[in-house]
């Protein structure tokens, strides 16, 4: 089958999409990757042939995938949460197609338009799934972290904390708060900060523009970050704690089903204090732990995107 992706040109956006397009090009499909310019160098590499429609940077307008559909005439049209447009003209132009999330099902005034009926792949654990997202049908796939190839700091004590703030919406003054926080702590903290300088760092904090994300949590004991839908469910995939310092979008949704699910603390300030404590209360409470595990387990055992991609046929 001749297969189109669609998604806002972000790590945030792109990458959730990345294991069942793989998975698919491996089942023998023949995959076309519809997204801005900046993701196009990744996914060349992985063989997904990406193209830029219209004069897109970031959202894909009617008018930018128009053209295309009736370019490649796909035999489905796998479309991002982020891009409802791609979706709404498929189906207008009688194309098959299928929503892709990206994590929680996002609420209103976010900045983004949520999508509407269809058939959803739905990434996130149904326990942390929104209670109100109830999609006429629903396939499950389970999230597999994705992030291009890049350094693993050596572990070199005991604990070990990864902080990251994202891509997008991390502010700096924050970052520096974290730092400091933790830094007081007896851990090792890998710092990954894209575009960001800090001065001064303690000898217990290491600052990487770019780290091979999945397998640095994987080694974590727990993840301090923004709430972002990638690095939690890269956090709940591994099994671990995670602190959420939440700052827009999608964010304060995504930590306040973490916190309820006893899978995170938030502290109640951006601040050192709060932070270096959020994360001791993780480290010694064994119940967060716990918690993190369950839902490890409930994700391995939600369908692979292997197992996804060679029943698409009978999706179409």
């Amino acid at each position: 089958m001749r297969l189109l992706f669609a998604s806002m040109s972000t790590v945030g956006h792109t990458y959730p999409l990345l294991p069942l397009a793989i998975a698919a090009r491996d089942a023998g499909h023949e995959v076309h990757f519809a997204v801005g310019t900046e993701m196009h160098e990744v996914l060349a590499t992985l063989g997904l042939r990406p193209f830029r429609p219209g004069q897109v940077f970031g959202e894909i307008y009617a008018e930018d995938i128009a053209p295309e559909l009736e370019r490649l005439l796909p035999d489905l049209v796998i479309s991002g949460w982020a891009v409802p447009e791609v979706a709404a003209e498929a189906r207008r132009r009688g194309f098959p197609v299928l929503w892709h999330g990206f994590g929680r099902m996002f609420a209103d005034g976010i900045g983004l338009v949520k999508p509407n009926g269809g058939r959803h792949l739905d990434i996130c654990p149904p326990s942390l799934q929104d209670r109100e997202f109830l999609p006429a049908d629903r396939i499950p796939v389970r999230p597999v972290p994705f992030s291009p190839p890049g350094p693993v700091p050596r572990r070199d004590r005991e604990t070990l904390i990864y902080l990251t703030l994202g891509t997008v919406f991390g502010r700096q003054e924050v970052l520096a708060a974290a730092v400091e926080g933790l830094g007081r702590l007896d851990a090792q903290v890998v710092v990954a900060a894209p575009h960001v300088r800090l001065d001064g760092l303690p000898d217990n904090v290491s600052l990487h523009p770019w780290l091979s994300q999945a397998e640095v949590i994987r080694q974590a004991d727990v993840v301090v970050h923004h709430g972002g839908s990638g690095t939690m469910l890269g956090a709940l995939v591994a099994g671990v704690p995670q602190v959420v310092l939440p700052q827009g979008a999608d964010q304060f949704g995504n930590a306040q089903a973490l916190v309820e699910a006893g899978l995170a603390a938030r502290p109640e300030a951006l601040c050192a204090d709060a932070i270096a404590e959020g994360a001791r209360l993780v480290l010694r409470d064994r119940a967060y732990r716990e918690a993190a595990a369950q839902v490890a387990e409930e994700i391995r055992h939600m369908p692979s995107p292997e197992e996804v991609a060679d029943s698409l046929a009978d999706v179409v």
